[in-house]
Formats: structure tokens, sequence, C-alpha cells
């Protein structure tokens, strides 16, 4: 109890709580801007944090990391802008909901179920840290494979259209990851002499491109000048929230279970989260075709995930010193130049400063319920301007944005040439949300399959050798093969019933 109590004291002074609400608004503003990452936003504070004590310098990266996560829905919602990437795996639906007079009730989802996704994240990474984390170390090549190749099975959940439409998205965005020179071999693939595609397709400018450009180009098309979206919608953010809550409440647990968990993976993260979060929430759901229509089941469980994520990627941080994700990466670079060298023996020798830690995470998390209703009320403005004034300012920030990443145009270049594909894919009826998980996953798979090859010295057995690698293929295969065995079946019933 002493050390809690020293705990609160060094989170509950004034220099501090200004610290979050500073840092709570700046990762709220950088979450919103299309291109600005969490990522960005916590390496924007490193250098304010070399003249600041551990416990503030840790509250300000933590709460501007768990706003930025949430912050990203905003554009998403409003503009079909995904402010980051795990934003991207929801955005149709919380769009047409923004489309048909609900945005408050869109962002309202995404705020209070990214809030309580934190909150359990929490208190996982309070309670059961040692734990997570050394099962999170047993995970090898092996695993990882499963995991994305599991990721990648979502995109046939995730198609609001046909299974070969979606395959056919897919292949685009695993195509577009083989391009540049980081591959195992490292040899240039499909660079055709342009030494700027050797880094490969930027995922920032391709999302923006395929989402936001398209949208641009879909409106200069149709020619129409009436405001973007709906304004309608006379509910609070909140009113609704109680009742999503009564009607989904397994879907929370088990989009805070499951954002938790995976976050705890080293090097899987928010993004490959929410995908499979949205995708869980589709196949065991009553109403599998309202996804993609405008259905708040799906942001319920993946806004969830969302935030859990955030809190388990701090578990193999602070137990192991393992980054769970870039953003943890930075931290533990922190943690080292304030002299708190993350391991197990963090928790003997200075326990106040990680209880201090713990203490900061329910906070942002709490903050994050004002901070995002004053946000989406001053984001809603947005949709009463007309579309020929809104439409040139979401390609100035898409610009601003796709030039931010590396600070070259070739990134605004490469904006454009997706937004054409978009624009085309969308027309024909082929789904955008598999090219953007194909884009994500494609390195994290051949890097992952590649290694495992040479350990296994080419025997394939060995994907199945491990324990968790194997209860993770057999379930990846039996999501693949269930489908078709209903569909034999189905067709064996027919025959069987005209031959009788």
């Amino acid at each position: 109890m002493p050390i809690l109590a020293e705990a609160f004291a060094l989170v509950f002074q004034p220099y501090v709580l200004m610290v979050i609400l500073a840092s709570a608004a700046f990762g709220m503003f950088v979450g919103a801007i299309p291109g600005l990452t969490a990522t960005m936003a916590t390496a924007l504070l490193v250098p304010v944090t070399f003249f600041m004590d551990p416990v503030p310098a840790i509250a300000a990266i933590v709460t501007a990391t768990a706003m930025a996560i949430f912050a990203g829905d905003i554009p998403g919602s409003l503009l079909r802008m995904p402010g980051t990437p795990a934003s991207a795996a929801y955005v149709e639906d919380s769009y047409r909901m923004t489309r048909s007079g609900r945005s408050e009730e869109a962002l309202g989802a995404c705020l209070v179920f990214s809030a309580i996704g934190g909150i359990f994240g929490t208190v996982v990474l309070v309670t059961a840290a040692p734990v997570l984390a050394e099962v999170a170390l047993k995970f090898s090549s092996f695993e990882y494979f499963w995991l994305v190749v599991l990721g990648l099975s979502c995109a046939i959940f995730v198609s609001p259209g046909s299974v070969p439409r979606g395959m056919i998205s897919l292949i685009i965005g695993l195509f577009a990851a083989t391009i540049g020179i980081d591959n195992p071999a490292g040899q240039p693939r499909y660079t055709f002499g342009n030494v700027e595609l050797l880094a490969g397709i930027q995922f920032i400018p391709a999302m923006i491109g395929l989402f936001a450009v398209s949208e641009v180009l879909r409106s200069v098309v149709s020619g129409a000048d009436t405001p973007a979206v709906e304004a309608g919608g006379k509910k609070g953010i909140f009113t609704r929230q109680w009742a999503n809550l009564k009607r989904y409440p397994l879907q929370t647990l088990r989009g805070s279970v499951a954002g938790t968990a995976i976050g705890a993976l080293p090097g899987a993260g928010a993004d490959i989260a929410a995908w499979i979060s949205y995708a869980v929430s589709k196949k065991f759901s009553k109403e599998p075709k309202k996804f993609g229509t405008g259905h708040v089941e799906g942001l319920v469980e993946a806004g969830a995930s969302n935030n859990g994520a955030v809190s388990g990627a701090w578990i193999p941080a602070l137990v192991f010193g393992i980054p769970g994700d870039s953003i943890t990466a930075i931290v533990i670079g922190v943690l080292y130049i304030k002299g708190l060298n993350p391991g197990p023996t963090i928790f003997i020798n200075q326990p106040q400063l990680i209880y201090a830690v713990f203490i900061v995470f329910f906070l942002a998390n709490i903050i994050m319920l004002p901070m995002g209703w004053i946000a989406i009320k001053a984001a809603r403005t947005i949709l009463s301007i007309p579309a020929r004034v809104l439409m040139p300012i979401i390609l100035m920030f898409c610009i601003v944005g796709s030039f931010a990443i590396n600070n070259t145009p070739f990134g605004i270049t490469l904006m454009l040439i997706f937004g054409v594909i978009g624009f085309l894919m969308e027309e024909n009826d082929i789904p955008i949300a598999p090219a953007i998980l194909g884009l994500v996953l494609g390195p994290m798979l051949e890097q992952n399959f590649v290694t495992s090859m040479i350990k296994a010295d080419g025997s394939f057995l060995a994907f199945f050798e491990r324990p968790i690698a194997a209860g993770l293929g057999l379930f990846t295969i039996a999501i693949w093969s269930i489908p078709l065995v209903i569909a034999v079946l189905r067709r064996r019933r027919p025959d069987a019933a005209r031959a009788a």
C-alpha cells in the first residue's frame, strides 16, 4: 500500500496532470489528420520528454498514443479517410452510418468502446503481465506465419461483396507488398529501375489514395454539390452507447480480450487486432449481411480491440524489454534514457514508477471520453460544408499526409495512383479493405514464411510441430475448409432428393 500511495502521489501532481491534458489534445490532433499516425505522435514527443522526469515523460507518450488511436476514427467516419491503419478495418461501416445521419452514434461507439478496451487492457497489464509475456515469447516465426495467414483469411469475412472479388482485392494488396528491396532475398522486385520504389510501397500514401482520393474522384464524377454527408442525427454522442453495450456485451469482451492478446505479441499491434476482431465479429454475428452497410456491431468489437492492443503491447515491453509494436519500441528507448531499464527487475527495483505508469493508463482512457466528445463536436461542422468546398480541402490534407511520411513528392504520386486504382475497384464492386490488409500483412507473411522454411530445412511439417503453431494452423485450415464442406453438403442434398 505505501508503494501504491507513492505512485498516486507521483501522478496526481499539477504538472503531471497538465502534461496528460496537453498530450491528450496533441494526440487527438495528430491522430485525426490522415497520414499522421500514433507512432508519429510518439516520435514527435520524444525530444520534449528529454526535459521531463520519468513519470510525466511516460504519461505524455501513453496519453498521446491512446488518443491518436481513437482520433483516427474521426476522419474515417466523417470523410472516409482513416486516420490510422487500424481505423481502416471498419471505415466502411462508420462512414455509411455518417451518410445516413448517424455520425454521432458511429463516433460515440468508437469512443466509448475504445475506452472500454483500453481499460480492460490496462487491467490485464496490471494483473497478468508476466504470464502473458511468457506466452508471447513462445511465438516464433512458425506461429507468426499462421497468425498472419489467419489475418489474411479475414479478407474473406470483411469483404462486403462476393468471396472472389474479395480475393482479387487481397491479391492486389499482396502484389503491392512485394515491390521493393525490403524482402528476405534483398533483391529489387518490380522497381523498373526507379530508385524511389526500392523502399517499397509506403502504406500511408496507398491507404489515403485507396480510401480518400477515390472518394474525391467519385464526387467529381457525380458532380454533386450538396453537403458530402447528411448532418442529421439529433441524439447525443453517448445516448445510444449504453444500449449498444447491453446489446453487444460478448462482442465488447471478445474485442477487448483479442486486442490485448494480439497486442502482447511482439510486432503484431493494433492494426492486426482491429482487422481480426472485425472479421470475427462478422463471422459470429446474427446479421453478417449488414456489415459494410452501416452496422454498429463491427465498430463495437474492433473499437474495443484497438485500444486493448495499445495496453497489451506494453506487456512484453515492460516485462522483457521487447517492443510489442513500433510505439513501444520508441518507449523502450525513452525508458532507458530515464534510467528505467525494462525487464523483470524493474518491478522489484522501482515498483512505484511502474504503478504510476499503470495509473496513467487508467487516466488516459478515462480522459479520452470528455476529450473525444469535444473533438467529435468540433469535427461535426465538416458535415455542413458543400462537397465543392470540402473535396479540395480533403485533397489538400491527402497531399500533406502523403508527403509527410518521407518528405518526398513520390508519396503524393503513390497516393494519386492508388486513388485511381481504388476508384476503378469500387466502380467494379471490388472491395478496398482486403487490399489494405494484404499491403499491411504481406511483408510479415513473406518474412516469417522464408525464415520458417530456412529453420525447417524446407520441411512443411515443421509448421505443425510446435503446439501453438499446430493449433493456429489447424484453426486457420478449419476456417478455410468449413465453408467448402458446407457448400458441398448443400449441393448433395438437392441431388439426393432428386434421386429419391
